[in-house]
């Protein structure tokens, strides 16, 4: 059998690039031969306003990488389903997360369909979180394009379902990320950034948007509870909103000393220290649908603190790895105020432990080829 998935990879860098590459591992695993077609051209600027789209890790040698999708380019759209034609899959995987995508992944898709190829969908987000005149248009036009789809939440299950009621769809959740190297302990990690093994520290980790609600957790760390508990927040991602914000609310709230921010990309070889220096992984989402972070927190067996929005509630079991709280500072600051006075941290990461063997690269395939026997 012989898989071809569409999306991003190395040199492209991201969530949904780590994700694909670990994706395409899972299928070598399993003896299956895969192939990834990546994109020579992602994002014009006015999309992404963080400082590279690329990546400085290694490449991973045991992949094959064809970099030929240029996103406003037709032309490398009919080359590329040419190429992935003469490939003669068995099926395509093709990851779809953002409707400025859909002229060009719709456009490849139905070039493979005429062919007889099946094409499977893994949709992140059908609705997005910033929403642009055009996006229903944009991916009605994608969707249309595909036999099945692969959502990694019940709320996307829902959002497929409203474009097409009597869509082939399975929900398979998220799987835990293995790409970051193995965990260390607490002590080794807090080494490098300065930080005792006794400190109360709390970690909000990925590339900062509204949607993210870092604002709401800086203000429930102003939380008088948690003055004086001593909490520190590790704000550890790249912004891609105005930083001015955020950084006026730390100082007004005369928290400088216990936020500290990272403020850049983390490279792979980083992140183990940020999940393994943490005492908890806390999410103030605004709104979401699944999140790659709530996976490493598990690949790292750290707690977790989510809001109830989209697909997190279904991911994080409220009180048995973690909390699921309110969208508010006060709910936010409630929950962490109850896990050091309650000491939860042992009996969560045990919980997490356990876990986190739901969600295996090997079930998450087992999962897309059960779709593709349905469509076939």
């Amino acid at each position: 059998m012989k898989v071809v998935i569409i999306g991003p990879a190395h040199p492209l860098r991201g969530g949904i690039a780590d994700f694909n590459e670990a994706l395409c591992t899972g299928f070598l695993d399993a003896g299956i031969q895969a192939v990834l077609y990546s994109f020579s051209f992602q994002y014009p600027s006015f999309l992404f306003p963080g400082t590279s789209q690329f990546t400085t890790d290694k490449a991973p040698g045991h992949l094959d990488i064809h970099t030929s999708i240029h996103s406003l380019n037709p032309l490398s759209w009919r080359v590329t389903a040419k190429k992935i034609i003469a490939e003669k899959p068995d099926f395509v995987l093709v990851r779809y997360w953002l409707p400025f995508m859909a002229p060009a992944l719709g456009t490849i898709c139905r070039m493979i369909r005429k062919k007889g190829i099946k094409v499977i969908a893994i949709t992140d987000n059908v609705i997005p979180h910033e929403k642009r005149i055009g996006d229903k248009q944009l991916t009605q036009y994608f969707l249309r394009s595909c036999d099945g789809f692969v959502v990694m939440s019940k709320s996307v299950m829902e959002e497929v379902k409203s474009f097409i009621p009597k869509a082939n769809a399975i929900f398979l959740p998220h799987p835990v990320y293995n790409i970051f190297g193995e965990a260390l302990s607490k002590e080794e990690a807090r080494r490098k950034y300065s930080l005792s093994s006794t400190e109360k520290v709390i970690l909000f980790f990925g590339f900062i948007r509204a949607y993210k609600g870092l604002d709401l957790l800086i203000e429930a760390m102003a939380d008088e509870r948690l003055k004086q508990m001593g909490v520190k927040l590790i704000v550890a991602g790249e912004f891609y909103d105005d930083p001015k914000m955020y950084k006026e609310l730390v100082s007004g709230f005369k928290l400088n000393d216990r936020v500290l921010f990272h403020s850049s990309y983390i490279p792979k070889e980083e992140v183990k220290y940020y999940f393994c220096a943490s005492d908890m992984v806390v999410q103030p989402y605004r709104s979401a649908t699944q999140s790659g972070i709530t996976q490493i927190a598990y690949h790292f067996e750290r707690p977790m603190l989510v809001t109830r929005v989209g697909g997190l509630p279904e991911i994080v079991q409220d009180g048995i790895v973690g909390y699921v709280t309110g969208i508010n500072p006060l709910s936010i600051a409630d929950a962490v105020v109850n896990f050091y006075k309650l000491n939860k941290e042992e009996e969560f990461s045990r919980n997490v432990r356990s876990e986190k063997e739901r969600f295996t690269w090997k079930s998450f395939i087992k999962g897309i080829l059960k779709m593709y026997d349905e469509i076939t």
